[in-house]
């Protein structure tokens, strides 16, 4: 240990100017850790400051670096643990405190005293030390132990001991009387050295003339202590006598005890007996509520409930160990089990009979509305026809009203006997499934029939008559207690769908979806539908959350918690089968949570929806295809709705799944429109004019624009435009090249001017790349079809201007070009003959005319492409007269019109037709 505290003096504290008291080994309590020294040092330089220090090895091992560094003054308590027993722990309490072992109890204690010396030195404020020794706070520090090696003085700490004020004053006024004890401080220590002898013989003569006082000191001594044995023997004398009462107050304080031991254990039986008392009994009028309650009544219904609820506490109540030993715990918990039973099947039959009796009254109202049957309780004034009619669906809250006062009853049930709660789920699903079937395709039935515009006669719409004994059978049906309800619904027959006039048509067009004509499609009619469709999907929606909240509330599943296994067996038929549903990989998954079990149950009751909207939108789809964009609109908003409620819910889930089929429609319309396209023939005797699928894309897109105005499914219209105006172009094409009396120029320039005048009215933020395709085409093929025309009128002039271009070409030189035999200006001068103005004007009119055969009139191109092609013959003369001047210089050679003369002979044709 002094190797190492010569080292870390050395390494660490001499650079810091610190001195090295006293030094532990020691490791964290309860860590199996490298060791590290603690040291308590002090500074050299005055004011003086004492730190404990922490010192550690470095990783590698080869030298010690200071670590953690606390100011003695921040130390508050110092814990050795043991007082007593050798234990090297202790605790040292700086902001927090530090658990240590010590490798051995003696550099511990030698630490934990020089602590206690540099605490009395240098602190005004005191450490607490608690069980330390007091020997070891009195004694020296081992002077082997805390030895300093700074500058190489050894030094004691308990040697070195600052002098007080009074003893600084005494050695100034000696020093003060003696002249040379600071210049010769040699003399002045041998002169106190011979004042010390003179002193110490002068205390020896005061002792030894002080004999005679020690003599009767110590007679007085003797005497004190016969005394004292005379005292002890009186004290002896009493212990004995107070022995025997010793004794007896023994055998009180025994039988005190006992009698103590007996009242403690009176009280907790007593205790015992109230707790089974309190916890266990069950009032008379509860047991009797349990046994006779009225199940019809609200009063009763709240007498029940309380009862069942205090029953429940009594069976659940945690007993004490042992209690479920005693026998008449054992007799009441088979009492609360039987009145339990008891209660359970007289609950279920109960409910089973409200459910019979609520349901078998509503198919009772029902049928007695198609044959005129007066059903007590029930007011004729409302009717399902009259719901029919209206397109709306009956309003089941007076049931659901009625059946929440069992609520309460139902949640005791599950908690009690899970397998009467899902016989009951079972039945309810049952009766209720087939009575929302029934109205359901009623509503279904009146809605085809409105979107038709047919009729029934001799029917309501509420249901088709049936016979008596059918009604009977299926209101008696409803009184089984398991199988699934039988009886037969109304259903629509297939409707077809009439054609009146033009109504259906044969044309190949754009909006021939579904074999309509355009001219026919009424504007009314996809509106009514339009309603009609939203107001099926309105009253749809508040029904299944309805319904929805209802068995959430009255079968308590609005918790989202598992379902216990060991209430009832968790594959519990349902309807032939298990508590699961289908999912779209078709392996059946096994409910896990009430959150399914509510959709499991939606699904069963509401099993009929999902078809009916399937075989309703078929309908609307064969009735005009163009409802498919309106269905698309109306049940994307329905679906985005639902979503935004419960994601997994009955309703979003079938909407959604509807929504698929409204989507495949969407697409199959679209696919049919291309395919109309690719089919398309033209009449070969006639002009072609605007294609038939042009001007019906305009229709269709304005009429989508209208429908999908905020829709939330907008990006489905955007991919159809991109698909149906990419085969527009294509099918345009196609017909320009097929085209055998109109001009192919003429077909793509009217055509696409309508498309790119559609496009620019519309402003279909998609379509812009479209657009100006559609422009650069139109531009592009009037340019060509203005070139084309113009040719014809000057053949002969353009030809030889042609060939004098293609000399110079060639290579030959402009000046040169009137030096070749077919383009001299006796060649030149003929050519121009041959187009005087009457000409010129003549052949400019029968190109009007031909123009004005080509083109249609529904586009109204004929002004402006005659002023294109005014502008190019302008533009041709223009070049001609440049030859002439570079290739003819000097000839004096012009042309026998002038400019002016074409604006003229312009305007005079277009004027005169």
């Amino acid at each position: 240990m002094t190797a190492i505290k010569h080292a870390l003096q050395r390494d660490i504290f001499t650079p810091n100017d610190e001195r090295l008291l006293s030094i532990v080994n020691v490791c964290k309590a309860g860590k199996k850790k490298r060791n590290c020294f603690l040291c308590a040092t002090v500074t050299t330089e005055r004011p003086v400051q004492v730190n404990v220090v922490k010192v550690k090895k470095s990783d590698k091992g080869d030298f010690y670096k200071r670590q953690t560094a606390w100011a003695l003054r921040d130390l508050a308590v110092v814990d050795a643990k043991d007082a007593v027993k050798e234990n090297p722990e202790f605790d040292l309490h700086f902001d927090k405190v530090y658990k240590w072992v010590a490798s051995s109890t003696v550099e511990k204690h030698t630490f934990i005293s020089c602590i206690w010396k540099l605490n009395q030195r240098y602190l005004r404020k005191k450490i607490d030390f608690i069980n330390v020794s007091s020997q070891l706070l009195e004694e020296s520090v081992p002077s082997g132990e805390n030895q300093s090696v700074a500058g190489g003085d050894e030094e004691a700490v308990d040697e070195y001991q600052e002098l007080n004020a009074r003893e600084e004053q005494d050695i100034e006024i000696m020093m003060e009387g003696c002249e040379y004890a600071i210049s010769n401080a040699e003399a002045f220590a041998e002169k106190l050295s011979r004042e010390l002898q003179v002193l110490d013989g002068a205390n020896i003569q005061s002792i030894m003339a002080s004999e005679k006082q020690v003599n009767i000191l110590m007679k007085l001594l003797d005497e004190a202590l016969k005394e004292v044995d005379q005292i002890e023997l009186k004290l002896s004398s009493y212990e004995e006598m107070l022995q025997s009462v010793k004794e007896q107050m023994d055998q009180i304080s025994e039988s005190n005890h006992l009698i103590h031991l007996s009242n403690t254990n009176n009280v907790k039986l007593l205790s015992e007996i109230e707790f089974l008392v309190n916890h266990m009994d069950l009032a008379k009028g509860h047991i009797k509520a349990l046994q006779e309650g009225d199940l019809t009544s609200s009063r009763g219904i709240e007498a029940c409930t309380n009862a069942a609820d205090a029953l429940l506490q009594c069976m659940n109540v945690a007993l004490r160990p042992g209690h479920d030993m005693l026998h008449a715990v054992k007799q009441q918990q088979q009492r609360f089990s039987d009145l339990r039973e008891h209660f359970a099947r007289r609950l279920a039959s109960h409910l089973n009979s409200v459910f019979v009796q609520q349901f078998s009254q509503k198919f009772l109202h029902l049928y007695s509305r198609s044959h005129s049957i007066s059903v007590p309780g029930h007011d004729q004034s409302s009717t399902l026809a009259q719901h029919s009619v209206e397109l709306t669906l009956p309003n089941h809250h007076p049931f659901h009203r009625d059946l929440l006062r069992y609520a309460k009853l139902m949640e005791w049930l599950k908690n009690t006997d899970y397998g009467k709660y899902e016989g009951l789920t079972k039945n309810y699903m049952d009766y209720l499934s087939r009575l929302y079937e029934r109205e359901i395709k009623d509503f279904f039935e009146v809605a085809k029939i409105k979107m038709t515009g047919t009729t029934r006669e001799g029917k309501k719409f509420a249901t088709l008559p049936r016979k008596e004994s059918a009604v009977k059978q299926e209101t008696e049906s409803l009184h089984g207690s398991s199988g699934k309800l039988t009886g037969s619904t109304s259903s629509l027959n297939k409707l077809s769908v009439q054609s009146s006039g033009n109504r259906r048509s044969q044309s190949s067009s754009l909006l021939d979806m579904g074999n309509m004509s355009a001219s026919d499609l009424d504007v009314a009619d996809r509106t009514k539908f339009d309603k009609i469709f939203e107001q099926v999907l309105s009253e749809l929606e508040p029904l299944c959350l309805a319904e929805q909240d209802f068995i959430s509330k009255f079968f308590k599943l609005q918790q989202h918690q598992n379902i216990s296994g060991t209430a009832t067996n968790e594959a519990e038929e349902m309807d032939g089968g298990t508590l699961s549903r289908s999912y779209p990989s078709g392996v059946p998954q096994t409910v896990s949570s009430e959150k399914d079990m509510i959709r499991q149950m939606m699904t069963k009751i509401f099993r009929c929806i999902e078809p009916e909207l399937n075989n309703l939108i078929a309908l609307g789809d064969k009735i005009d295809s163009f409802n498919s964009l309106y269905m698309l609109v109306k049940m994307s908003h329905h679906v985005w709705t639902a979503q935004n409620v419960d994601p997994a819910s009955f309703l979003s889930t079938t909407l959604g799944n509807v929504l698929v089929t409204v989507k495949r429609n969407f697409d199959k319309c679209i696919s049919n429109q291309m395919k109309q396209m690719d089919e398309v023939k033209i009449s070969k005797k006639s002009k072609v004019g605007i294609l038939p699928f042009v001007a019906e894309f305009e229709e269709f897109a304005a009429l989508a624009e209208s429908i999908f105005k905020n829709a939330e499914r907008r990006g489905d219209l955007d991919k159809a435009y991109i698909k149906l105006i990419r085969a527009v172009f294509v099918s345009v094409e196609k017909v320009a090249n097929e085209s055998q009396k109109t001009p192919r120029d003429v077909v793509m320039m009217e055509n696409f001017h309508h498309i790119f005048a559609t496009l620019s009215r519309l402003k279909i933020s998609c379509l812009e790349a479209e657009k100006k395709e559609a422009k650069q085409k139109y531009t592009d093929h009037l340019q060509s079809y203005v070139i084309y025309s113009l040719g014809q009128p000057l053949e002969k002039l353009n030809h030889f201007f042609e060939g004098v271009e293609a000399r110079v070409a060639q290579g030959i030189r402009e000046e040169e070009v009137s030096y070749q035999l077919a383009f001299n200006k006796q060649e030149l001068r003929k050519v121009i003959k041959e187009y005087p103005g009457k000409e010129v004007k003549k052949g400019l009119d029968n190109l009007y005319k031909k123009v004005d055969k080509h083109l249609c009139e529904e586009e109204n191109l004929l002004q402006v492409v005659w002023h294109s092609m005014q502008d190019e013959f302008i533009r041709q003369y223009k070049h001609f007269e440049g030859l002439i001047a570079r290739c003819y210089p000097g000839s004096g050679i012009t042309m026998e019109f002038t400019i002016q003369d074409i604006l003229d002979y312009c305007s005079s044709i277009a004027q005169s037709h």
